[in-house]
């Protein structure tokens, strides 16, 4: 793996903060389960109204625009956008940041072709859309079955992060220690969602984004003011450090996607695609009473992400001058502890306890939205509207969502055991490309395209789905490298990327495309007339007051 260094006054930097990190571990976790408690506290209060689905689902839709805007920042601000682009941008300079431009970048998807739209014409889940103007059954299966995957990916990079950060702080080596760590999590997360539903989740993703940006917003003035608010030192120490054994290249492309251009392509293509098609950050569309709300949401949500990603430019080169690469590589919790370290290397135990306990609130939180979003899926739709065909009462379905969510939580924790050590930045990576590859065609296709079938649609989210994952599985990111899940000593990677948005989007959209228009079957004109008329006007869409 590529590193990177720092300056002279750095140099006793790995030392203080590896020692620090591990001497104050009642220090640590005693600021975190305090945060626990708060945020427990709050999410039970939360819950005192959750009576219908609508309060389980989207909160009774009872939020503003700025408080979803908060929301939406504190449920995409994950372990990947803390702990996992600040360690990428530590070991990999300027490519780690292109992790940063990417999911920023993709908002402005969001914005323009999906927010409004979707809040117009569904109720809680993704499948909502689909299934307004297409037969409800095989569309509601397909992208019940996509958003689990997404999900299920999404699950395991935070439950990876988690292992680390708590590894980090506990001097415990990955094995057994971070195994109990990852499922300690998982129970956690468990029961944020069965107690609160997505009113208690909402307000811990408020709290926790507020906390996590003012936490980067002190980290990244005191780096700064330690080479007197000058960026340029911090870059140079950060090519200074001794740790770094690859000079300027720190500085500029190459590190990390230098080898293969092709793969930071196919890299650049999920991460903007992907965010769209995330079935978690759709589902906060819902908790807002209008359109207009939605539109509010996504921009303040932009401002935040946007601001908050400037931040990990200076705290990556800072955790790279101040603390050094190697040091990071080889602490517990790997790459994704450089934003820890830095934090014990700046201002000791005190600090870092802070600032991991914001990490893990990160976790927590994200891991409580996905989790609600899992449930939904399964309850909703297949139960729901699949099994039962919509003769369910509002209290059973939310009953199964209860019981999936111990089930998605168990699941999580069995992956993230798996998954210990791989960069969580990495891993968010994989989600995007397959909600890229499986949910955003149908999405767009069900918003813009009358001639759009169902058949299009399943065809367009299984193969979507299949071509994704398999890829992943034959690809350096399960087998065949040292960094891979299985190790180089297992080989059965024929595919050469690490990620297959390049090949698994396109297959997305072509499916959607080809076998809709080959398709004999003729889809209801006056359903997708009147989809038209409410994705563009609001009109019909479910007032709050009927909940």
């Amino acid at each position: 793996m590529n590193v990177t260094e720092s300056s002279s006054f750095a140099a006793i930097g790995p030392f203080k903060a590896a020692s620090a990190a591990e001497q104050n571990p009642v220090l640590n976790i005693s600021i975190f389960l305090l945060f626990v408690a708060v945020t427990m506290v709050i999410v039970v209060r939360a819950s005192r109204n959750n009576r219908t689905a609508a309060d389980f689902y989207a909160g009774g839709r009872s939020f503003t625009g700025r408080q979803n805007g908060l929301a939406i920042a504190g449920d995409y601000l994950s372990a990947a956008s803390f702990l996992g682009i600040c360690g990428a941008i530590a070991v990999n300079g300027y490519d780690g940041f292109l992790y940063s431009i990417g999911f920023l970048v993709a908002w402005l998807v969001a914005l323009l072709l999906v927010a409004e739209l979707m809040r117009n014409t569904a109720k809680f889940t993704m499948a909502d859309v689909l299934s307004f103007r297409l037969k409800e059954r095989p569309v509601r299966m397909a992208a019940s079955l996509t958003t689990l995957a997404v999900t299920f990916f999404y699950l395991l990079a935070q439950m990876a992060g988690a292992g680390g950060l708590v590894s980090l702080l506990l001097g415990v080596d990955a094995g057994w220690g971070q195994s109990l760590v990852v499922a300690i999590v998982g129970l956690v997360m468990i029961l944020y969602v069965l107690i609160g539903g997505m009113k208690g989740t909402t307000w811990v993703q408020i709290i926790k984004a507020a906390l996590l940006i003012l936490g980067a917003a002190a980290m990244t003035i005191w780096v700064l003011a330690l080479k007197w608010f000058n960026f340029a030192a911090v870059l140079e120490a950060a090519v200074a450090n001794p740790e770094n054994t690859t000079g300027d290249a720190i500085l500029a492309p190459g590190i990390q996607y230098g080898a293969l251009p092709i793969d930071f392509v196919s890299l650049a293509l999920a991460l903007v695609l992907g965010t769209a098609g995330l079935p978690h950050v759709l589902m906060r569309f819902y908790t807002v009473p209008t359109a207009k709300a939605a539109r509010h949401s996504v921009v303040w949500a932009i401002w935040l992400i946007g601001i908050f990603y400037l931040f990990t430019l200076v705290l990556g080169y800072g955790a790279a001058a101040f603390v050094g690469p190697e040091t990071i590589v080889s602490s517990p919790g790997g790459v994704n502890s450089a934003a820890p370290l830095l934090a014990a290397e700046l201002g000791g135990p005190v600090l870092l306890g802070f600032i991991s306990a914001v990490a893990f609130a990160t976790i927590l939180a994200v891991v409580a939205g996905l989790t609600i979003t899992a449930s939904a899926a399964f309850a909703h739709d297949i139960y729901a509207n699949v099994i039962k065909k919509g003769k369910v009462t509002q209290k059973q379905e939310v009953r199964v969502a209860r019981y999936t969510t111990v089930v998605i939580g168990l699941v999580a924790i069995a992956g993230g055991i798996g998954v210990q050590g791989q960069n969580v930045a990495f891993l968010v990576a994989l989600a995007f490309a397959v909600a890229a590859s499986a949910n955003l065609p149908t999405i767009l296709f069900s918003l813009f395209w009358k001639r759009f079938t169902t058949r299009g649609a399943v065809w367009s989210m299984i193969g979507g789905l299949v071509t994704a994952v398999g890829l992943i599985i034959l690809s350096p990111v399960v087998s065949g490298s040292p960094n891979s899940m299985f190790g180089e000593n297992i080989d059965f990677a024929i595919f050469p990327l690490s990620n297959p948005g390049i090949i698994s989007i396109p297959v997305g959209f072509l499916l959607a495309w080809i076998v809709s228009i080959t398709d004999k079957t003729v889809e209801s004109k006056k359903l997708a007339a009147e989809m038209e008329v409410r994705e563009l006007t609001g009109y019909g869409a479910e007032p709050p007051s009927s909940h």
